[in-house]
């Protein structure tokens, strides 16, 4: 078989779908067959996966691979056209890598089974598909598609607010979706030609003021699903009412999803506007980290404090967008991955914790530790890697962006001051509020009507295995980044150079710098 011509990405989209097709035919009272039916159909998935980037992807290119386009609508240029570069592919892993341990996270659903993981296995295609696609129409129906799983899944299996929490998510995405269909038809149809192919779209001349108001368009769509603040205000109550298939979902990849697009679109293909929005990004960074970490620390519901954490940690992601530099838009790639298998590692120690002790409430809690040594183990590792410590990916994800947007030459001194200074309240912070949470849960005495009313088991194998299947690649970038790196930097770069280039006073200064480095050196007299 003739690998390179294989469609890699179309299969892993659509195999998944077309698995979760055949759930309905399978006979299973009690859900024990088809769990394992789909746990298998995502490995399958993720092995394609991994087999594909590693035959197929070249570190070095940095445009599109595995480039696959087939006709849908000849008269308006509608492609099935899908393709992954250094912006997606990292993303693409990470999706079908937490997807599939989010699957193993679900095996004590007993509730209607068969529909749970029918939406799991669409959910997987489509959340590929959102980082696959290169058509802008396709791409708003994959963005819609992936909506509708994750509704049902909070609104059926959620908590006793459910139904607000689900209704409030579609609200916010569905709203802010209107604006991805409005700016995909205004891209398309500006000039002389019509065209939905996100590589000719980005090559069109707009005018300024329609890529700004395309750029601040996007940047609402966008800024609800990152989230911004004050965009934010439905991932609390989701996080609030979801199950830890879904938060692993929620954090680990949906979020990732706003980033991703503000690369894409807004600074990809709307450069000139992204000059001129960069420092609003980084204020909304600075106001993400600050705000979400001091409400967090104000939190007593866990899964409440730890939303907002996430919160927190995306600030760092706008940033890194905003920073101009080869460092910081790398760092803002690492926090992604990053916060995807930190956030996901941390929300299903939450759900693993609310099974056993049935409350959420931190004054509730205390002394769990005596009797479940694993977890709190499991829970003091996740709470290293979210709080930054050295060794761990989000350590050097965030010294990335800090250190990036610090060098940057595209703002002023004293601005760069303030923001790295007030970014780094939130940094101290996090370490406060995530150690005064273990205290709380783990340490002091025995809360005695928890203890004789809940049966306080220590951590079965399967949550090891899933905790432990988290905590090696955070791990492993955090003492080697150049294994996630080296996959995205030769298209970081090749964006920056773009984004530079939209700036007047960066092209100034290499201006002159290439002038400088062409002229004949000075000879003293002395040397005459």
């Amino acid at each position: 078989m003739d690998t390179a011509n294989f469609p890699w990405l179309t299969t892993t989209i659509l195999f998944p779908i077309a698995a979760a097709l055949l759930i309905p035919l399978i006979p299973d009272k009690d859900g024990k067959t088809v769990r394992w039916y789909a746990l298998i159909v995502g490995l399958i998935d993720f092995a394609l996966l991994v087999y594909a980037f590693y035959t197929q992807y070249e570190f070095s290119n940095p445009g599109l691979q595995l480039v696959e386009s087939y006709t849908w609508v000849q008269q308006l240029d509608l492609n099935w056209s899908v393709g992954a570069d250094g912006l997606s592919m990292p993303l693409i892993l990470l999706t079908g890598f937490i997807t599939t341990l989010a699957t193993l996270a679900a095996w004590p659903v007993t509730f209607k089974p068969k529909l749970f993981y029918f939406l799991m296995l669409t959910m997987y295609g489509g959340q590929i598909a959102v980082f696959a696609v290169q058509d802008m129409l396709l791409f708003f129906l994959v963005w819609e598609l992936e909506l509708v799983p994750i509704y049902l899944i909070l609104s059926i299996w959620g908590g006793k607010k459910r139904l607000y929490a689900a209704t409030k998510f579609i609200l916010y995405t569905a709203g802010g979706s209107l604006f991805i269909l409005v700016g995909a038809l205004t891209m398309a149809f500006y000039g002389d030609t019509v065209t939905f192919d996100m590589r000719a779209i980005a090559l069109k001349d707009f005018a300024p003021n329609i890529e700004l108001l395309l750029y601040a368009g996007f940047l609402i769509a966008y800024g609800v699903k990152l989230p911004i603040f004050p965009l934010h205000t439905w991932l609390p109550d989701a996080h609030g009412e979801a199950t830890a298939p879904a938060h692993m979902l929620l954090a680990g990849i949906l979020l990732k999803m706003g980033g991703y697009a503000l690369l894409r679109m807004n600074a990809g293909m709307l450069p000139d506007a992204h000059a001129v929005f960069a420092p609003i990004l980084v204020i909304l960074g600075v106001v993400n980290i600050v705000y979400a970490a001091l409400t967090s620390f104000a939190q007593r519901n866990l899964k409440r404090k730890i939303a907002y954490s996430s919160i927190s940690h995306m600030g760092f992601v706008l940033i890194g967008i905003a920073s101009f530099t080869d460092l910081g838009i790398s760092g803002a790639m690492l926090q992604m991955v990053s916060h995807g298998l930190i956030g996901a590692s941390l929300f299903f120690m939450v759900g693993c914790t609310y099974d056993r002790t049935h409350t959420l409430m931190l004054d509730e809690m205390g002394g769990v530790g005596q009797k479940m040594r694993k977890v709190f183990a499991m829970w003091t590792a996740c709470s290293m890697a979210s709080l930054a410590l050295p060794g761990m990916s989000g350590f050097v994800a965030e010294l990335m962006v800090f250190v990036g947007f610090a060098t940057s030459d595209a703002y002023n001194p004293v601005f760069k001051v303030c923001v790295v200074c007030l970014a780094a309240v939130g940094v101290i912070l996090t370490p406060i509020y995530l150690l005064s949470m273990l205290r709380e849960i783990f340490y002091g005495p025995e809360n005695k009507e928890l203890v004789e009313h809940e049966e306080l088991v220590d951590a079965e194998p399967r949550e090891v295995f899933i905790i432990a299947s988290l905590l090696v690649p955070i791990i492993g970038i955090g003492l080697y980044p150049k294994m996630l790196t080296q996959v995205y930097d030769a298209t970081t770069v090749q964006l920056t150079a773009k984004l530079r280039d939209s700036v007047p006073s960066l092209v100034a200064k290499a201006a002159a710098d290439k002038t400088v480095s062409l002229r004949a050196p000075a000879i003293e007299p002395s040397k005459l």
